[in-house]
This record gives structure tokens, sequence and C-alpha cells, in this order.
């Protein structure tokens, strides 16, 4: 089953994505680099509870 979560920039600490994960396949959190429009630039976003 796949879960929502909600990734958040660590620079502004806005939460700016919506999207969905398999926790069986991928248990840890997740990171990836992408565009936050109240930085204006592509940053490291992490996965919020």
């Amino acid at each position: 089953m796949r879960t929502r979560i909600t990734l958040e920039c660590t620079e502004c600490k806005q939460r700016n994505y919506n999207t969905t994960k398999d926790k069986k396949t991928h248990p840890d959190r997740v990171e990836t680099k992408k565009y936050c429009k109240f930085c204006q630039k592509h940053t490291l976003h992490k996965e919020t509870k």
C-alpha cells in the first residue's frame, strides 16, 4: 500500500510537494532535490510527517 508523504524544503522550511511512496520497498525517509518556488532555486527536500 502506498502512503502519502509531504516534502519540505531544508532551507526555508516550506512544505511544497505531496507525493506517495511504498513503505515496504522504501522504509527510510525520502530526500530529493526539487525546485522551491519560495527560494526560487533547486534545494534539498526531505520527507516530513
